[in-house]
């Protein structure tokens, strides 16, 4: 049995696949403590791990970031991804490390599991003596190589020379000009918490760490040539599992007549249904489909209505039951998401361009398995055309099954305790 601590910042998006991490580690027999924001206590109880708080000055309310951080309302382009990194990520940096040397203090820590954003590790990973350290990869793979362009770009590989110049080029754009108030203010931050300014790009911490366990299989990350520390691809965390609630009063409609389009935000960014939903009911409303809207856990009253006549729609839907009956799965592309839908081999329209959903969404174009409208807002046009060019082009099916069967044969968590077991052994 090893003594772990899981750090999470307090985002659902982060928090949840965490938490399935942490279930997983328990049934193992590991210890495991998890420190995250308050008002998570009660879903990391019930992983059986114990529940550490961030302090007050890390910790806020992701239901709603526009209150929680004032600043951040009417900001947009780098200039809102700047504000974002700097005030939601970077500056509860001191108070993370804070909490994460006191847990270390408190008991003794084999392994330290972290999503990449927590910030508070950057500050940590040089210190010597320090636990291993895993780097979870709940969002696409971040190291930094040759091969790839840096995160935030959305731009696939670009092989030979050519590629590794444009990469290079924007890595150092991203350090010295897009991101450089962020990085002086991490830097800042990390001198206050260990005496050293940081050595490095502040989003390439993850490269000092022990291991990488990445949340996808390798057919859907860009290749790289070598990485600085193993990265194990293990499949996603999550799983479609068989569903025992009740069906919407439509369900008998899909029988097969009717081809099925499913579209859906997701359960965190679907406030706006202008960004996606009604731009896709608009734009499929003349399809003879049956188009299969889930609000992600808001009434159905709250969409725009009248519906079209061949749109369906319910609060949550059951993947494992619906996604077997989908012809294309329109989204805004969130990692989750995208895998349920390889994972059962259906093709995807995704459109999606805020947080880690530019490179999610770029990754589903570069793998063959679906069409980016590299937007947020899409049109209705737009969306209609794409749907339509998946269902016509068999070759995004078979790219998306190809993927699904790689995804059936990974290890899942199974692979995250074998990594987390010999990291501690080897202590």
């Amino acid at each position: 049995m090893a003594s772990l601590l899981i750090c999470c910042t307090p985002v659902h998006g982060h928090v949840a696949p965490l938490l399935a991490a942490a279930t997983s580690l328990v049934t193992h027999g590991h210890r495991v403590r998890f420190l995250t924001g308050a008002k998570y206590r009660g879903k990391v109880e019930a992983t059986g791990a114990e529940f550490l708080p961030l302090p007050q000055e890390a910790d806020y309310d992701d239901a709603d970031l526009d209150a929680a951080f004032p600043g951040r309302v009417g900001r947009s382009g780098i200039d809102g991804i700047r504000y974002d990194m700097t005030t939601i990520f970077v500056k509860p940096m001191p108070a993370q490390a804070r909490a994460v040397e006191a847990a270390i203090a408190a008991e003794s820590v084999d392994v330290i599991l972290s999503e990449p954003m927590f910030t508070g590790l950057a500050a940590l990973v040089d210190r010597p003596g320090r636990p291993a350290i895993v780097s979870l990869g709940i969002i696409p793979l971040g190291l930094p190589s040759p091969d790839t362009a840096p995160m935030g770009f959305g731009l696939p590989p670009m092989k030979g020379p050519v590629g590794r110049v444009r990469n290079a080029l924007l890595s150092s754009f991203a350090e010295h000009v897009a991101f450089a108030p962020v990085q002086k203010e991490a830097s800042r931050l990390a001198t206050e918490v260990s005496g050293q300014p940081l050595d490095g790009f502040f989003m390439n911490w993850l490269s000092k760490a022990d291991a990488v366990v990445q949340f996808t299989v390798a057919e859907f990350e860009y290749p790289r040539r070598a990485t600085p520390l193993p990265v194990h691809f293990v499949g996603p965390i999550a799983r479609t599992v068989p569903s025992e609630g009740a069906l919407p009063d439509w369900w008998d409609e899909l029988d097969g007549s009717r081809p099925v389009i499913h579209v859906t935000q997701g359960t965190v960014a679907n406030k706006n249904y202008d960004e996606l939903i009604a731009p896709a009911m608009l734009g499929l409303c003349a399809e003879d489909a049956l188009v299969v809207v889930s609000t992600g856990g808001r009434a159905v009253s709250t969409l725009p209505h009248p519906l079209p006549a061949n749109v369906r729609a319910a609060e949550y839907l059951p993947y494992d039951k619906l996604l077997p009956l989908t012809d294309v799965l329109v989204t805004n592309g969130g990692y989750g998401g995208v895998h349920y839908a390889m994972e059962h081999g259906v093709p995807l329209v995704v459109a999606g361009t805020t947080e880690d959903k530019v490179e999610v969404t770029a990754r589903v174009a570069w793998s063959g398995v679906g069409v980016n409208l590299r937007t947020n807002k899409p049109t209705p046009g737009a969306i209609g055309d794409a749907v339509r060019r998946v269902r016509g082009t068999p070759s995004f099916r078979v790219a998306s099954a190809s993927i699904g069967r790689k995804i059936a044969a990974s290890s899942g968590l199974d692979g995250l305790n074998e990594v987390v077991v010999k990291l501690a052994e080897s202590r």
